[in-house]
């Protein structure tokens, strides 16, 4: 569908189609991020009636773990009674996973119903000046929040897309702000230090609301508790406000302990089992409760039986996922250094004799590191291209992992799904098949490899039979 085909949107693949159809400034390897800019969304916002000013959100940032943070924070909220929104991205297999509505991606209608009331004024505004040339983001954006304001939700958790001050997401007035992590990512449009990454990620934090900041590294601390002190934001930080402790369950999550106010000698505390994998799903879950104890909302006693609850059952789909319906394969959305060495670290007891790696990797991310992580465990490597536009080559992918590794076996597939079933049918017996480097990989190797899509309302936390998980 072309921006000048007037035909109704009458199903998901309709809007889909027009919503690829927008410029994508946010992906373009080429679009340096100073030149976002949010007047576009907030004239689009305000020729739909400035849904988002009717939200109660809790604004998540980070190099990593924002998704899931919001998420295990969905969990707790909806057992603590509350209607929950959820703005997450990219997907995994279906564009409704963006825009969840109590634990459950949005019925195919009411988004079709959301980009067909998007479109005319989207449409309109890129007829008129450039400065308000709304981007794929900004409608995707826009969709979430007329979404969630017509479900009356109570809360909205709304993750940012990329950095934090240029961000179509950062029109709104949080009620808590939330920033996971900082790491060099999108070093091309963010910066090249932690220091000045940091500085963009710091741009949602808003005067007066709380801030909890999870385990940062000094330069990227500083900057944000400058900014923090600036704007007067109460900071609740990991390390000093509260800490997590954590143990491999028998069970394959783990046991988790989190304790807020130890330092002072009053406590509050939870004890629960997380049926997530990996060490990131402990700091994830802690950022979670944390946020959610900052909101101010309700007793202790609350906050704890539901955080108890809502994480002992909360699976999160491509998080040192193993599928369902095939065991041998393990798929993992890792695209950073440090999310790579906590997959590795989970492949010792999950692949013990050793992986054969599905690779495909952002051109902006830091391949090195992340073949550091995963080669030394890794008998053959499969290199694909996930995502046309933000994905290495393959031969280039292939290339780095030959000088990384020389005299391991590459082999390169262009089609994500075709990688993944070759793979595979091609895995040596004793080792594990795990697909790492890419959000968009782990959704085509969910495609190939997993059990049929779940049925309509099934959640990540209330696990359907789709690799025990939902949407991401």
């Amino acid at each position: 569908m072309t921006m000048s085909d007037a035909r109704p949107i009458a199903n998901l693949r309709d809007a889909a189609a027009y919503l690829d159809g927008l410029i994508n400034r946010e992906r373009d390897p080429a679009y340096a991020y100073a030149r976002l800019d949010l007047r576009p969304i907030h004239a689009l916002l305000e020729r739909l009636g400035r849904p988002e000013q009717s939200l109660s959100v809790i604004h998540v940032a980070g190099s990593k773990g924002k998704g899931s943070t919001c998420l295990f924070a969905e969990a707790i909220l909806m057992s603590l009674g509350e209607r929950v929104g959820c703005f997450t991205s990219p997907h995994l297999e279906s564009w409704v996973e963006r825009f969840r509505v109590d634990g459950k991606p949005v019925e195919d209608a009411l988004l079709v119903q959301a980009i067909s009331r998007i479109r005319p004024i989207v449409d309109e505004l890129r007829a008129g000046p450039r400065e308000t040339l709304p981007s794929f983001f900004d409608a995707t954006t826009a969709a979430a929040f007329l979404l969630f304001a017509e479900a009356g939700v109570d809360r909205a958790l709304i993750e940012v897309g990329l950095g934090g001050r240029l961000d179509s997401t950062n029109v709104v007035d949080p009620v808590v702000t939330c920033i996971t992590s900082i790491e060099l990512e999108h070093t091309d449009k963010l910066g090249e230090t932690e220091a000045e990454i940091a500085g963009e990620k710091a741009g949602i934090l808003k005067p007066d609301r709380p801030a909890v900041l999870g385990s940062l590294r000094p330069d990227a601390s500083r900057v944000i508790r400058t900014r923090a002190r600036e704007l007067d934001v109460p900071v609740v930080a990991w390390g000093e406000d509260f800490e997590v402790t954590s143990t491999p369950a028998a069970s394959g999550g783990r046991d988790f302990v989190f304790r807020e106010g130890a330092g002072s000698g009053s406590t509050f505390e939870i004890r629960t089992t997380l049926a997530t994998r990996g060490a990131a799903a402990m700091s994830n879950a802690a950022l979670a409760i944390a946020s959610v104890r900052a909101l101010d909302a309700y007793p202790d006693a609350e906050v704890e039986s539901a955080s108890v609850e809502a994480l002992a059952r909360c699976v999160l789909p491509a998080r040192i996922e193993v599928l369902s319906n095939d065991e041998e394969v393990i798929v993992d959305a890792a695209h950073t250094a440090e999310s790579a060495r906590v997959l590795a670290k989970e492949l010792e007891s999950l692949a013990p004799d050793g992986i054969e790696l599905i690779l495909s990797v952002s051109s902006d991310k830091n391949l090195d590191a992340l073949l550091d992580a995963l080669l030394p465990m890794t008998h053959r490597v499969w290199v694909t291209r996930a995502e046309p536009t933000r994905s290495m080559a393959t031969d280039v992918l292939a290339k780095g992992v030959r000088e990384r590794a020389p005299g391991l076996r590459v082999e390169a597939v262009e089609d994500p799904e075709n990688a993944a079933r070759r793979a595979r049918s091609a895995l040596s017996a004793g080792s594990k098949l795990c697909a790492a480097g890419s959000v968009y990989l782990a959704g085509a190797v969910r495609r190939a490899l997993g059990p049929p899509p779940a049925t309509p309302g099934a959640t990540a936390s209330d696990p359907p039979n789709r690799a025990g998980s939902g949407s991401p």
